[in-house]
């Protein structure tokens, strides 16, 4: 699985952040996504999904979402805190 071309650094947070094993955090992150684990490694699949979603992707032309957005929206799905987010969130006062 390779990072944001498919659903690697999703799988990754949830193994970090929640002490997932593998397996179980791409479980996690198919069912969030509303997909099959077998969709999880398509990148042609999860482009579409991340472009639909807002959370990042890595191709010419993508539309522009940035990075702390692309986090916020992630964390949302996943439903997980991430520091850079709620740093942001406390620091504009959206929190």
């Amino acid at each position: 699985m390779g990072g944001v071309r498919t659903a690697g650094d999703l799988v990754a947070r949830m193994q970090l952040n929640r002490g997932m094993r593998n397996d179980a955090a791409k479980q996690h992150v198919a069912e969030k996504l509303g997909i099959p684990v077998s969709d999880i490694n398509d990148p042609i699949v999860m482009g579409e999904l991340r472009e639909d979603l807002k959370i990042f992707r890595i191709s010419e032309g993508q539309g522009t979402v940035d990075g702390i957005a692309a986090k916020y929206n992630i964390s949302k799905l996943l439903d997980l805190k991430i520091n850079c987010v709620e740093r942001f969130l406390k620091n504009t006062g959206m929190a």
